[in-house]
C-alpha cells in the first residue's frame, strides 16, 4: 500500500486557485510514490478526524491568504491580505495530529507561515522594497538565490547551501516558532526562506518558494518532496507526550 499524504485544499473560497494550484502537489508526491489524500475545504471536523487517521504524512500548500495577525499578537498591516478561516481550521487539525504523533510535515509558502504561527511564531506582514521582488510569481521560474544553513537537514537534501528558487510571496517568518529554527534566508536581503523542525525523530520542513512548482525540471525541487517522501515512508504510528521540534 502506497503512502498517504493529507493535503489541504489550499483555500475555501477560491475554487479556481484550488484548481489551478492543487494538482502540481499531488503529481508531485504521486511521482515519489505516495498517494494524495486531499482534504476538502468543507469538510467537517469528524470527516477531517477519519481522513487524518488514514495518513502518514501531512503537506500544507500555499494559499492566497494570510494568517490572521491576531494569532500572533499584531495589528493587521494595510497589505495583508483576508484570513480564511476555513484553511485555517484544517491546518490546525492536521498538524495537532501531525505534533502528537510525529508525522512528516512538509510546508510550502502559506504551509510556513501556517506552520510557524501554530508553533507561536511571528510574521513580516508585508515585505517592503528590499530589492528583491518576492512577489515575482508563477512566470519567472528562479527570482533569486537563497543561502542554506549547511548543518541542516535541507542542505544535506540538498547537497548545496545555495539553491535558485522561484517567489511567490510577500510575507515571511519573522521569529521562528517553538521547536523550529531558520534554516535558510535570500541571500540578498536576509528574508527567512526555510524552517525545520529541531527535534531529530521528526521532519518539519517549509520552504517559502514553490518546489511543485518546478518539480519536474529543478533537481533541489525533486529533493524536497524526495526527502519529505522518505520520512513518511518510515513513519510509524506511535503516541509522544514531549513537545516535539
Amino acid at each position: 500500500m502506497k503512502c498517504r499524504v493529507a493535503i489541504p485544499e489550499p483555500t475555501s473560497t477560491n475554487a479556481e486557485y484550488n484548481e489551478y494550484a492543487l494538482p502540481q502537489y499531488i503529481n508531485a508526491v504521486e511521482a515519489e510514490g505516495g498517494e494524495a489524500l486531499v482534504v476538502p475545504a468543507k469538510a467537517t471536523p469528524h470527516e477531517i478526524a477519519k481522513l487524518i487517521t488514514r495518513c502518514e504524512g501531512v503537506l500544507l500548500p500555499g494559499s492566497p491568504a494570510d494568517v490572521d495577525p491576531q494569532k500572533f499578537g499584531a495589528e493587521r498591516h494595510p497589505r495583508t491580505a483576508p484570513a480564511d478561516p476555513g484553511r485555517d481550521n484544517i491546518d490546525e487539525l492536521l498538524l495537532q495530529d501531525a505534533h502528537n504523533l510525529h508525522k512528516p510535515v512538509l510546508g510550502i509558502c502559506y504551509g510556513l507561515q501556517s506552520l510557524n504561527v501554530w508553533r507561536t511564531g511571528t510574521l513580516v506582514q508585508h515585505i517592503e522594497n528590499t530589492g528583491i521582488n518576492h512577489e515575482a510569481g508563477r512566470k519567472i521560474e528562479f527570482a533569486h538565490e537563497v543561502e542554506i544553513v549547511p548543518e541542516s537537514k535541507l542542505a544535506h537534501a540538498l547537497g548545496s547551501t545555495h539553491v535558485r528558487v522561484n517567489s511567490s510571496h510577500h510575507q515571511s517568518a519573522e521569529n521562528p516558532g517553538d521547536g523550529l529554527r531558520v534554516v535558510a534566508r535570500c541571500s540578498k536581503d536576509g528574508i527567512i526562506e526555510a524552517l525545520e523542525g529541531t527535534a531529530p525523530d521528526h521532519f518539519v520542513l517549509a520552504v517559502q518558494w514553490h518546489p511543485e512548482r518546478t518539480y519536474r525540471v529543478d533537481p533541489p525541487s525533486k529533493a524536497i518532496f524526495r526527502e519529505f517522501m522518505k520520512a513518511v515512508r518510515s513513519w510509524k504510528p506511535r503516541e509522544v507526550s514531549e513537545s516535539v521540534g
